[in-house]
């Protein structure tokens, strides 16, 4: 082999050598940046969930708060007078069978509610009074 094919041959094999130590850098580089990033966006993404569920438990607290005001200033202002508002006939509930004659759209039904409150029968909550014709579009085997 002549001086200058052994010249081009060194010369080939110092330029891999130095673009392997090249692409092993850069590989490293990349993986640390990525494991930076990674670090940051677990730190983050900790800090938000922690600042949200911070601040859902505020909004309960507060509701509840409210909602705890509110009844005592209802009891204060009724006193002890709560069964003026309470209605005994509301107590009387019957349950009903879907039959051919009666909401035959509901036979089967996983939606069907089928009791009676004061006289009034509440087929379910799609359909209060139940549907016109035996395809109710609402039908359901499962919940």
């Amino acid at each position: 082999m002549s001086d200058w094919q052994e010249q081009l041959w060194k010369q080939v094999e110092e330029t891999a050598a130095d673009m392997e130590e090249f692409l092993v850098d850069v590989g490293e580089a990349t993986e640390s940046i990525v494991d930076e990033i990674g670090d940051n966006v677990g730190s983050f993404i900790e800090q938000f969930g922690f600042n949200v569920a911070e601040e859902v438990d505020n909004f309960i607290q507060e509701f509840v708060e409210i909602i705890v005001t509110t009844s005592d200033e209802i009891d204060a202002a009724l006193g002890e007078d709560w069964s003026s508002f309470i209605d005994d006939d509301f107590t009387e509930v019957d349950f009903h069978t879907p039959s051919i004659s009666n909401n035959p759209a509901c036979i089967n039904c996983a939606n069907y509610h089928g009791q009676s409150y004061n006289g009034n029968l509440l087929v379910c909550a799609m359909h209060p009074d139940g549907w016109d014709d035996e395809n109710c579009p609402d039908w359901s085997k499962d919940l």
